[in-house]
């Protein structure tokens, strides 16, 4: 299965959560392959831990391979290569957990017929040897989001289940933000039909992931004042009904990430052993995590809207 990691903007945590989501499906016993499509900013080896890519390869990633400068894009074992002690080796029972890179000062391009086919290629390849694949685009309407949703397309690619995930932030500006990049002027479905997909069909693969959400009712606020837990119930409520008009509300809410300190300071994986020992993290967190991966393959969980 392909899972597309999209947000309209910057900030929004699709980075941190979905390299999360990967870590606990593999801890679930599958075989894991995360994708750096953010070209312009392929930062996702250090949320892993892997100082040697934490801004990308120098030899031949994701960016190369599709631009047909390398035949084969890098991939690194994480539980191998982790700097991170917590992740050096595969725990019992664990699946693989790889990484492919982008390129260090890539940049964005657009796509061609040829880069079709050779993003084509991959994903088929991947399909075959992992149990799940995470493609992390660049925010916006970028030219990765395109090159994914013209392979997507592809008649080669009919039979690979693929399924999209729209983050942002529990915030106003994030959910208009998040509505547009799906419904609006060269959003995702539009676009999406223009390149071959059926509009609705694709609607719906597509769910919303909400990050950093503060709970009014969460102890952690017990130092706030009673005009400001009011005010923050108050906002919440608007919040809900904004996401609802615009079609980003509960029905289509795959998961919900609530705002955790670890993650605010510094973008990585949320081990148990941050949360059982360390206390540095949220078991809230954590369950978050666990229950999106498995959201992610769960067909009740897709059923059209």
């Amino acid at each position: 299965m392909l899972i597309f990691a999209a947000s309209d903007k910057g900030g929004t945590g699709r980075s941190v959560t979905s390299s999360n989501v990967i870590y606990r499906s593999a801890l679930q016993g599958n075989d894991v392959c995360y994708l750096d499509f953010d070209f312009g900013s392929p930062t996702s080896g250090a949320i892993f831990d892997l100082g040697s890519v934490e801004r990308g390869t120098k030899v031949g990633g994701l960016h190369a391979y599709l631009r047909g400068i390398t035949g084969a894009p890098q991939r690194l074992d994480i539980w191998e290569e982790s700097d991170r002690r917590e992740l050096r080796g595969r725990p019992a029972g664990a699946g693989r957990m790889v990484l492919m890179p982008g390129d260090i000062a890539s940049g964005e391009f657009s796509h061609s017929a040829e880069t079709v086919e050779r993003c084509c290629s991959l994903f088929l390849r991947l399909d075959e040897e992992f149990d799940l694949c995470l493609v992390d685009l660049s925010g916006g309407r970028s030219h990765a989001l395109e090159l994914v949703l013209a392979a997507t397309a592809h008649p080669s690619m009919e039979a690979v289940k693929s399924r999209w995930l729209i983050y942002h932030r529990w915030t106003r500006q994030h959910v208009i933000a998040a509505s547009g990049l799906v419904y609006g002027d060269r959003g995702i479905l539009t676009t999406g039909e223009e390149l071959g997909h059926s509009a609705r069909t694709l609607k719906n693969t597509l769910r919303f992931v909400h990050t950093a959400v503060v709970n009014p009712d969460s102890v952690e606020l017990a130092g706030l004042q009673p005009e400001q837990v009011a005010w923050l119930r108050i906002c919440d409520a608007y919040l809900k009904d904004l996401a609802g008009q615009l079609r980003v509300g509960r029905s289509l809410l795959l998961g919900s990430i609530p705002l955790d300190p670890v993650l605010q300071w510094r973008e990585q994986l949320i081990s148990d052993n941050d949360v059982l020992m360390r206390g540095i993290a949220n078991e809230a967190t954590r369950a978050a995590f666990e229950k999106l991966a498995r959201n992610i393959v769960d067909d009740s969980a897709w059923e059209p809207q």
